[in-house]
């Protein structure tokens, strides 16, 4: 294959390439996308032989001849090539340090519906995202793709990714109910539960990309409902959830109550924070102010960034923060780990500080200060227009002399709380989110709010 290729743009993210599979993804796209992600390493390694790349895959229908197509492309532009098999993202991300590899890519739809599928990446240690796809794209479009014949190897990981997880292990002995959703987690969770302390109930573990009990998404509390209802009836001290690759952690505790990604953050920064005094803690945009709070509380450094596991990752390499995380479940440490969003490290990192607090799960999420907030709310808006509301809102506030942030869409500041609209990164959507002391605090701020996108001309729906 030496002509080029236009990809779909609306497969090419901000953070990963992902699509309908036969629609707007197929498996020429994925060979062509191996050639010039391959001719792009290469450019990177220089002289010093062919870059290799790890590549690996969730367990989607799709996923296996996808990323079939990939290791050809790879290959074929003089990459060499691990195939670490089927697995969760992070399993990808920990071959790539253990095999000190150039770069990586895993297949995978995250938590998307079963006809999406695509590719997350990394190269020279970083994730690979924004600036790296388009120059990507722009490469397989020109066809300029070097030539080779990279060699393809098959290695299988699972018990040495398992084993490191579980060097971190405490020593609860703890009654806890997992729930794979049919993803990519279940290929090592059994082992992993294996060498835990405890007693554990698994729930959807085996591996079908139909996900015929729910969908893979953790962060919708209709898909804890079995969770949930397990956890009561075994008398389980928590429950832990994953998404459909594995890199986002859903918590609920002994009582059943959800625990979101802020409030994991902030207990998980007791236990980082103890080990290193003054240390920066990430949080996204959507973040509870009560995680930044807590940070500071406990001596460390919050800093608040842009939403998303490729910018969140780039900046704690920049910040040698050791901990970061985000609403939507992906948490990193960089503490005892590899820096990355490792969903079931995370689960064992919990476990862990459970045993060393000597209380319940359901005690420590008590200490939090307690907050209401709104879901997530989505708007439609056109593409050419998403990003361009939060600027003119922001452009208001400044001139009113309103306290806000602009690194991610734009965050209002007030006494009583809070209010975010940014731009979806994959949908043609605006996404608000509004925090506060109280219910009617919470009312004034969606007022403020819904005051603001009326006059850019957004259409609100009736209440």
């Amino acid at each position: 294959m030496s002509r080029g290729r236009a990809l779909d743009p609306a497969i090419l993210g901000a953070y990963d390439i992902r699509g309908v599979v036969g629609e707007t993804l197929t498996e020429a796209d994925m060979e062509a996308i191996g050639r010039g992600f391959a001719t792009l390493a290469r450019a990177r390694a220089g002289a010093g032989g062919p870059p290799l790349i790890c590549v690996g895959r969730d367990g989607r229908l799709s996923s296996a001849a996808l990323e079939a197509g990939l290791v050809e492309g790879l290959t074929a532009a003089g990459a060499d090539v691990l195939r670490i098999g089927m697995g969760p993202t992070p399993m990808l991300y920990f071959a790539v340090h253990e095999r000190r590899a150039l770069g990586g890519m895993m297949v995978t739809g995250s938590h998307n519906p079963p006809a999406y599928n695509g590719v997350k990446m990394m190269l020279g240690g970083l994730p690979f995202f924004g600036d790296d796809i388009a120059r990507l794209a722009q490469t397989v479009a020109e066809g300029a793709f070097a030539a080779g014949a990279g060699r393809a190897e098959e290695v299988a990981l699972d018990g040495a990714y398992v084993a490191r997880l579980l060097a971190d292990a405490g020593d609860g002995d703890f009654t806890v109910a997992w729930d794979a959703g049919n993803g990519a987690a279940g290929a090592v969770l059994g082992a992993l539960t294996q060498g835990l302390p405890g007693r554990h109930v698994l729930l959807n573990v085996e591996v079908d990309g139909t996900f015929p009990a729910h969908h893979p998404d953790p962060t919708v509390p209709e898909n804890l409902t079995r969770l949930i209802e397990t956890v009561r009836a075994e008398r389980c001290d928590l429950g832990i959830a994953f998404d459909g690759d594995g890199d986002r952690i859903g918590v609920v505790d002994g009582s059943g109550a959800i625990l979101w990604g802020d409030q994991l953050v902030a207990l998980l920064a007791r236990e980082v924070l103890r080990a290193r005094p003054g240390a920066t803690v990430i949080g996204d945009v959507k973040a509870s102010r009560v995680l930044f709070d807590e940070v500071a509380r406990l001596g460390g450094e919050p800093l608040m960034w842009r939403t998303g596991h490729a910018p969140i990752k780039a900046k704690m390499v920049e910040t040698g923060a050791p901990l970061a995380g985000e609403m939507s479940g992906h948490i990193f440490f960089a503490d005892r780990y590899l820096g990355f969003d490792d969903a079931l490290y995370a689960a064992i990192r919990l476990l862990r500080l459970i045993a060393d607090e000597g209380r319940s799960l359901a005690a420590l999420r008590a200490e939090l200060p307690q907050r209401v907030s709104t879901p997530e709310i989505r708007f439609a808006c056109a593409d050419d227009r998403k990003f361009r509301i939060p600027e003119e809102i922001r452009d208001r506030l400044r001139a009113a002399g309103l306290p806000f942030s602009d690194i991610d869409g734009v965050r209002a500041e007030t006494r009583e709380g809070w209010w975010l609209l940014r731009a979806s990164n994959t949908e043609s959507v605006l996404v608000a989110r509004c925090e506060a002391g109280d219910e009617a605090a919470l009312e004034r701020l969606k007022d403020d709010l819904a005051a603001q996108l009326r006059a850019s001309g957004v259409a609100l729906p009736d209440p």
